[in-house]
């Protein structure tokens, strides 16, 4: 019985090599290995590369994926792409992992990770910076530190590197009208993108930083923000407005020792100049009893500053809510989420949960042509990040119909919602309006064969 037991053991690993040698699956796999260049490698379950190829921020929509791809060039996209398409299999593209959608950069088939693109070149002469697609922002503004300069997120690139569903590697700039208006904000329908190119900017050190507000002075604080939003008109100043639930106890933070849950009220501050000019920020900091760090320091020291704060988690999820400005009336209603939402998601393993107002100018969206996102430049939408974070699965549909509902009780009506926080199963109309249509003729365009539908994300 014990030589039956040992020989046992001994034929399972054949029998599973020989299963997954023959899964359609494995087979890809074997083929994208057979045709890439010494640029790039396939990795599979049980390697370094595959576990951090596979791993996600909010480690929750982690898949086993049969294999992990690192392609090392456009062509070897290119190749891997075009051999997807023809095999059907499901597949994934994951940049930095920061989406906590389910399937939005994760999958069960192959799994193709953009670290290797990781290149950060800065053209003194154009003054523009190519970054490749596998970067994490804090990279970024690490990379151009030394040379003084500094890109403005990504919402604004001059040029895409993509490639195809074909397998077609080409240049998209706003020479390219289709594309072009496609890939701002239509996220990975059309092709892989593997290298941004982007205006750059000379950086000096900002000021700004975190106030922490007393729950006794909201009435205060938002004041402030009303305000700002009526009268603001700087392009170098900045404001976010956090909402953060605190289930109780001691809060360092805030100084206060009460039981109670609360909401504590964290106000970023931002100039871009090492000072700000006189009494630009003075309905903020003069406000009672509140804690501010808000100092002269790097761009980079400020993105590390709020990095610091970890607000990851097995289980995450964001969504989006977008009003036209922050009001006295609209504030309120956010802090009265944030309690409600605390309060009723806590017993259900939450361990973290918050609401941030994001404030942009009047004008914002009048530096650029049309595009898939948002569906009109006339209006500003002011986006509304909620954040829940948990740790009990049996939990994960409570938490996403709450942020669901939270969303909808935030939204003022007809607002779009801002793409990188909706959740991953919002209607394409809530995001993209009355463009969906003509994001679909693109689709159909450049991408006949649905080879892009084979990976998750929104689809038209």
């Amino acid at each position: 019985m014990f030589a039956k037991r040992v020989a046992l053991v001994f034929l399972l690993p054949a029998v599973f090599c020989a299963a997954s040698a023959t899964d359609p699956i494995s087979l890809t796999c074997r083929s994208i290995a057979k045709v890439i260049s010494s640029s790039s490698s396939v990795y599979y379950p049980g390697s370094p590369n595959y576990i951090n190829d596979t791993s996600h921020w909010s480690s929750a929509i982690n898949q086993n994926s049969t294999c992990s791809v690192e392609p090392g060039t456009a062509d070897d996209v290119s190749a891997i792409l075009r051999i997807l398409g023809a095999s059907r299999t499901p597949f994934a593209v994951k940049g930095g992992g920061h989406s906590p959608n389910p399937g939005f950069s994760a999958t069960k088939g192959v799994q193709i990770s953009m670290v290797r693109f990781s290149t950060i070149a800065y053209d003194n002469i154009s003054h523009t910076v190519e970054l490749g697609a596998g970067l994490t922002w804090e990279q970024v503004y690490e990379g151009l530190e030394p040379y003084g300069v500094n890109v403005v997120g990504g919402r604004v690139p001059t040029a895409f590197e993509l490639v195809l569903p074909n397998g077609t590697v080409t240049s998209v700039t706003a020479d390219d009208g289709d594309l072009w208006f496609g890939l701002r904000g239509g996220f990975n329908n059309f092709g892989i993108v593997t290298k941004f190119t982007m205006k750059a900017f000379p950086q000096t050190d900002i000021w700004g930083g975190y106030l922490i507000i007393p729950a006794s002075e909201m009435d205060t604080l938002f004041d402030a923000v009303a305000k700002w939003n009526i009268e603001a008109s700087d392009p170098k100043a900045a404001i976010n407005t956090a909402f953060i639930y605190v289930e109780g106890e001691s809060s360092h933070a805030t100084g206060n020792n009460e039981s109670e849950p609360q909401i504590v009220l964290y106000q970023l501050l931002f100039y871009d100049a090492p000072t700000p000019p006189d009494g630009l920020f003075n309905d903020f900091t003069s406000i009672p009893g509140v804690n501010n760090t808000a100092a002269r320091q790097s761009y980079l020291s400020l993105i590390n500053a709020g990095s610091s704060v970890s607000i990851n988690s097995p289980r995450a999820l964001f969504h989006a809510a977008s009003v036209k400005r922050f009001t006295k009336a609209n504030l309120y209603n956010m802090a009265a989420q944030t309690k409600y939402w605390g309060d009723k998601l806590t017993p259900y393993s939450a361990t973290s949960l918050f609401n941030v107002a994001e404030t942009f100018l009047p004008n914002m969206f009048s530096h650029g042509g049309p595009s898939a996102y948002p569906p009109s430049r006339s209006p500003t939408l002011l986006p509304i990040n909620l954040y829940v974070a948990w740790t009990d699965p049996s939990a994960d549909k409570i938490m996403h119909d709450a942020l669901a509902v939270s969303g909808k009780n935030m939204t003022e009506p007809g607002e779009a919602l801002y793409t990188n926080y909706a959740l991953g199963d919002v209607p394409l109309k809530a995001i993209y309006g009355n463009n969906v249509e003509r994001l679909r003729e693109i689709k159909r365009k450049y991408d006949p064969k649905s080879v892009m539908a084979l990976a998750g994300g929104y689809k038209f």
